[in-house]
């Protein structure tokens, strides 16, 4: 069935994860992907799986996303919807800061009373993940914005999807950056969808619980834990993710907008 026939979209770090199955569900239903990674060898290897097009972006950069943007304004193609899905953890290379934060998981001891997480979080780190998560959700929902709205364009079906997560309302110590900036992303897309839907550009959310990808693989010693928290008993699966991203793009969520969709097995019910 193809639930987003005759659409483009664009999905930000594509190349792997979560991404990378959005992009592969989308481009089933019928979508012309435009794949953006910073690894373009992988975003490239995606986009020849799915015949889309892979795009280098920095989405922190604001420069560079509104080269990514001209570039796909100078397509035969109009940009329908837009998945902001690039994200990190802040724990990529950091064994340290991974372990730190399975020791909050794993324990109730005093340590983190006596020496909380945030004592250890540098103004660096802090400002890294509010640059991707929140500032490169802001650069390309702006930039869509721009090609949606633009003179000749039609706003038929316009779409944006904002990646958040359960930690952006549910919380977590040892998480503070990443919690904040989720939780950033949650407020900004119920705003923009307020400001859109004069537009009939629809803005919603999915707020993922624990999925097997591998920003979560690192934690496979709690994996038993989460499991056990998780009403439904499993971690999830990339594809709980890409059908909420298909569902939300397509015709049949055509009156949703300024909504946080939260595929979580159950782990956090107050979304």
């Amino acid at each position: 069935m193809e639930r987003l026939k005759d659409t483009t979209a664009l999905i930000t770090g594509a190349a792997r994860g979560l991404g990378a199955q959005i992009a592969q569900r989308f481009a089933e239903s019928g979508a012309f992907v435009f794949v953006n990674d910073l690894n373009i060898d992988a975003a490239n290897d995606i986009a020849k799986k799915i015949n889309g097009k892979a795009l280098a972006c920095d989405v922190a950069d604001s420069s560079a996303v509104r080269a990514m943007f001209n570039e796909i304004a100078g397509t035969d193609r109009s940009l329908n919807i837009l998945v902001n899905n690039a994200g990190i953890s802040g724990m990529e290379g950091d064994d340290g800061a991974r372990d730190r934060y399975l020791e909050t998981m794993e324990t109730d001891d005093s340590d983190s009373a006596n020496h909380p997480p945030i004592l250890d979080l540098s103004d660096k780190q802090w400002q890294k993940m509010l640059d991707v998560h929140m500032n490169g959700t802001f650069y390309c929902s702006r930039e869509a914005v721009r090609l949606m709205t633009k003179p000749g364009s039609t706003n038929y079906r316009s779409s944006i999807i904002n990646m958040g997560s359960i930690m952006g309302t549910f919380g977590r110590d040892g998480g503070t950056a990443y919690c904040s900036a989720k939780g950033g992303i949650l407020a900004f897309t119920r705003s923009l969808a307020h400001e859109l839907a004069p537009l009939n550009i629809r803005v919603n959310a999915i707020a993922p619980g624990f999925i097997d990808t591998d920003m979560v693989r690192p934690f496979e010693a709690i994996h038993p834990q989460l499991k056990a928290q998780t009403p439904l008993g499993r971690i999830g699966e990339t594809d709980d993710i890409a059908w909420a991203a298909v569902y939300l793009a397509s015709e049949e969520a055509k009156f949703v907008t300024g909504q946080t969709l939260s595929p979580n097995g159950g782990f956090y019910m107050s979304q």
